[in-house]
């Protein structure tokens, strides 16, 4: 759909800049930023959906919280499927939401999240640092949720968090 085409459009965009590396993505600290606005944007307006009950089934939600001491140990790989893992279990989360909400302001809230996750997810597969094709076969720490915002909650984190941090440590390689 057009904006999720948009959001990848521009990633890959800017992947392209770069002579077909994501430099511009993760040298231009003002993108990250663009996209931490909109996710608390999107919780925002999720909040402000009425009549949005409990999920009838919880979804499972990866946590996204992490240590910056162990985070800055690991390996730019390790990290990148890391964020993979996450992005693979939120977006199950969001389509196992998106069967159980009928109201249209939070249907509309969970599409818009499914695309800017899923093109995260898509550009995190074109950077590799070893061969191989990607493999979901991960286990993320996670729990179950009943309630909707807590998918737009962990989004925000995962985006403001292992994100940024990510680019940020990209960004002392790429961006000399």
């Amino acid at each position: 759909s057009p904006p999720g085409l948009l959001l990848l459009t521009s990633f890959l965009l800017h992947v392209e800049e770069g002579c077909a590396s994501p430099t511009r993505l993760v040298c231009d600290n003002r993108l990250i930023q663009k996209y931490i606005g909109e996710a608390k944007d999107m919780e925002k307006r999720v909040g402000q959906c009425q009549a949005l009950l409990a999920l009838s089934c919880p979804v499972v939600l990866p946590l996204v919280d992490f240590s910056l001491q162990q985070w800055k140990s690991k390996s730019n790989e390790t990290k990148r499927r890391e964020i993979l893992c996450d992005l693979a279990l939120l977006l199950g989360a969001v389509v196992g939401a998106q069967g159980q909400v009928t109201e249209e302001c939070g249907a509309k809230q969970l599409s818009q999240l499914y695309q800017h996750a899923n093109s995260f997810l898509l550009l995190l597969q074109t950077f590799s640092w070893e061969a191989g094709p990607w493999e979901p076969g991960c286990s993320p720490r996670s729990m179950e949720q009943p309630r909707i915002t807590s998918i737009f909650l962990t989004y925000r984190q995962l985006v403001q968090g292992k994100l940024r941090f990510f680019f940020h440590d990209l960004a002392k390689d790429l961006c000399k």
